[in-house]
């Protein structure tokens, strides 16, 4: 079936392409960069499957771009990226490729958090450059992690794993979220529900795990930041737009608060140049849920999906059922 074309808008892991590569004619962006709109709508103008990430979008102008296109599988869980009710009225079946959030995601969180605390890539670059020439016990001096103040804003599923990993660190841990108490965990974990501004007055850590809706856009900003010690520090592995990062920018700038750890941004894959030079900030690419267990994991998900789909299947993570129903109409009239 080599005249069945998928497009893929990035490289992905390798077994996703040791599936799909012996059946389907695959068309990869080797770029290494996001594709503009023009140039999706010109791959998918032959495409019968596409396979994208959160960061491509696709409207239903590119879906109107794509006239064979018989499948969408995302890269990842969420659709907001994708207009699903176009997609069904077309009969285009969409898929998602869930993965291990919760505990991956909690993870990088701690590293982030331990990794800002600690110094340690300050400590790193500094060994780097030499100028470890003899131990003092004034050099890179950082904060403690045992037995402080954990908050959480949203206890859901990761927040509740990161919390359970700080039970292991003897941390009072306290949170807040849109939903309220939550006595189960309470009970499970010892913590406490508060409002947001005592979550931010009394933590030492604040982890950001909530979702992103127009209520929380911009949750953390100059009022917030002023609210928090002068000894905290921010973690967000959440969403980048949960925190404004000019705020951000001034307040780990001028000592309002210790440091941050942030793995998402306000307007990625941009970020914001004064966050660049600062040394009390430690900043990764987005990588909550990279590792090889959980990528390779996604990876055969994915293409089990499309190839289920392009095959006449059903896709076991198939997002719109309704679509199948639409695709058997529009093949009768």
């Amino acid at each position: 079936m080599k005249n069945i074309k998928i497009f893929l808008t990035t490289k992905y892991p390798q077994p996703l392409v040791d599936i799909l590569e012996s059946e389907f004619e695959l068309e990869v962006n080797q770029s290494g960069k996001p594709l503009t709109k023009d140039e999706v709508k010109l791959h998918l103008k032959h495409a019968d499957g596409v396979i994208l990430l959160l960061n491509d979008s696709l409207d239903a102008e590119i879906i109107d771009a794509a006239p064979q296109l018989k499948v969408i599988t995302l890269f990842a869980e969420s659709l907001v990226n994708i207009d699903v009710e176009y997609a069904t009225e077309r009969g285009i079946m969409v898929t998602t490729t869930p993965g291990e959030l919760s505990e991956t995601t909690a993870d990088l969180t701690w590293a982030l958090l331990m990794a800002a605390a600690r110094r340690i890539h300050e400590a790193d670059a500094y060994v780097r450059a030499g100028k470890f020439q003899d131990w003092s016990p004034s050099v890179m001096l950082g904060g403690d992690v045992y037995g402080k103040t954990l908050g959480i804003v949203g206890l859901g599923k990761i927040g509740t794993a990161v919390a359970r990993r700080a039970k292991g660190f003897n941390m009072k841990i306290i949170y807040t979220g849109s939903t309220g108490p939550k006595p189960n965990l309470e009970a499970e974990l010892g913590c406490r529900y508060v409002t947001l501004d005592i979550l931010l007055r009394e933590s030492d850590f604040i982890c950001l795990h909530c979702k992103l809706s127009p209520e929380t856009e911009h949750l953390i900003g100059e009022k917030e930041l002023s609210l928090m010690k002068d000894s905290s520090y921010l973690i967000n592995t959440g969403r980048g737009k949960l925190v404004d990062e000019e705020a951000l920018t001034f307040a780990l700038r001028n000592k309002v608060i210790k440091g941050a750890g942030l793995d998402v941004y306000e307007f990625e894959p941009q970020v914001a140049k004064g966050l660049i030079g600062l040394r009390n900030v430690v900043l990764t690419p987005h990588i909550g849920v990279a590792s090889i267990d959980n990528r390779y994991r996604m990876a055969v998900n994915a293409a089990r999906n499309i190839k289920t789909a392009l095959n006449g299947g059903v896709p076991e993570n198939l997002a719109n059922r309704e679509a199948l129903e639409r695709r058997k109409y529009c093949e009768r009239h």
